[in-house]
């Protein structure tokens, strides 16, 4: 997580040594955190106060007002030995574990298909209402797509998003999309009916998604679904200037390409169930 201070805010934050003087800690929450987080490894996953106090260098009023923050918000839980790492950072460190392993089988692939195309290509999953781009790969053009590694959009107007929707039983996508949708452009879906035909009409075409200027003005795109054993973990797309884009031809590609991730991940699917 990057923070962002303000001109001088840095100079004006206090400091506690840390650990006999050896290092200096600084006081904000995110930073105190982030050190009673590492205080815990593989050999004592278990802290008491006092241990947490002397590995952190914080004081033991500042420590113990933290944790009673962190375990509401389930980052620490509390055990009769002292406390432990809670299901917040499990579910978080699982969920890293696998957007890693789907990216190192599938980025080869991607950016070989972008050197074929000369499109700008795209990886990512689904997250809620929104897909997160894991890869971007492409030539002069990918810089001018505001898309980045760890950004965001919303799923109903990119063609990432439809692709994964697309791939889960209609009655999940229908609750989950239900009221008005955000307008990204003149061109983006905005009802939810309009949005569950377009499923509809995507699942009739093997899970390849269009979206023609929905989420950005002149930009075309087009997706296919990584299928594991019918599930869709990931999509991948191919984007570029809307009026130079063939989308048939490119969905033919983009189909091979995306049974070919989709045989990469199969081993490793396997073994996060």
């Amino acid at each position: 997580m990057t923070v962002t201070l303000l001109p001088g805010a840095q100079e004006r934050t206090s400091r506690v040594p840390h650990r006999a003087g050896t290092a200096e800690v600084p006081v904000s929450m995110i930073e105190r955190m982030t050190l009673i987080l590492e205080a815990f490894d593989s050999a004592t996953p278990t802290l008491t106060l006092l241990g947490l106090v002397e590995r952190t260098g914080l004081p033991r009023s500042t420590v113990h007002r933290i944790l009673d923050q962190m375990i509401r918000l389930r980052w620490l839980a509390h055990t009769s030995g002292g406390y432990r790492l809670g299901m917040r950072t499990l579910e978080l460190g699982g969920l890293t574990a696998d957007h890693n392993e789907i990216r190192d089988a599938v980025s080869p692939l991607l950016h070989e298909l972008c050197q074929r195309t000369g499109m700008v290509g795209h990886l990512a999953v689904l997250d809620g209402h929104e897909v997160v781009y894991l890869d971007k790969a492409g030539g002069r053009l990918a810089a001018m797509l505001p898309t980045r590694l760890g950004g965001r959009m919303p799923a109903h107007c990119t063609a990432l998003g439809k692709a994964v929707l697309a791939s889960l039983e209609p009655s999940i996508a229908e609750a989950a999309f239900h009221s008005r949708l955000p307008r990204m452009t003149a061109h983006t879906i905005t009802e939810p009916e309009a949005l569950h035909r377009t499923l509809a009409q995507i699942r009739l075409r093997q899970g390849v998604a269009l979206d023609r200027q929905e989420s950005l003005e002149g930009i075309g795109c087009v997706a296919a679904p990584l299928r594991v054993r019918g599930t869709a973990p990931a999509a991948l797309s191919l984007s570029g200037r809307v009026d130079a884009m063939s989308f048939d031809k490119l969905a033919r590609v983009l189909l091979e390409i995306s049974h070919e991730a989709g045989r990469a991940l199969l081993p490793r699917r396997a073994r996060w169930r």
